[in-house]
């Protein structure tokens, strides 16, 4: 499926569709340039999954938990040197877990370690708040 967003509305209200679909145990893989917008994605998705609170993103920290319908844990991999590095702030574990959704901000870092069965989610910069796109459900 691919969508072009023309703005930042049409970007919230994908990830709102996008946050309809999902289920606990779904692994989100968020693929794209600096300032794609995944954090901004994620933001949209978590308020739609009835989180009211602040999303930042998770680059110094690695991991941000948010409560909603459903726990919704968000890594960035962005500053990792090494999958341990990832191993150790508890990335394995919660992708095993069935009672939220995870979301990994560059995922390419620690292929390795993510599930066969995820949800590929690619942002493509098209213009200034204009973005592209494209999911794989390999559910």
């Amino acid at each position: 499926m691919e969508f072009v967003a023309e703005n930042l509305e049409d970007t919230r209200a994908f990830a709102e569709k996008f946050a309809k679909m999902l289920r606990p145990g779904d692994v989100v893989l968020l693929t794209g340039d600096l300032g794609a917008g995944k954090t901004t994605f994620v933001k949209a998705v978590a308020k739609t999954l009835g989180f009211d609170g602040l999303v930042t993103s998770p680059t110094f920290t690695l991991l941000n938990e948010y409560s909603g319908s459903m726990p919704i844990y968000h890594f960035d991999m962005y500053r990792l040197k090494s999958t341990s590095e990832a191993i150790e702030s508890g990335l394995d574990e919660i992708l095993r877990q069935s009672d939220g959704v995870c979301f990994v901000e560059w995922p390419q870092k620690v292929a390795g370690i993510l599930p066969e069965k995820n949800i590929m989610l690619d942002i493509a910069i098209l213009g200034d708040n204009k973005r592209k796109f494209r999911v794989v459900d390999g559910r």
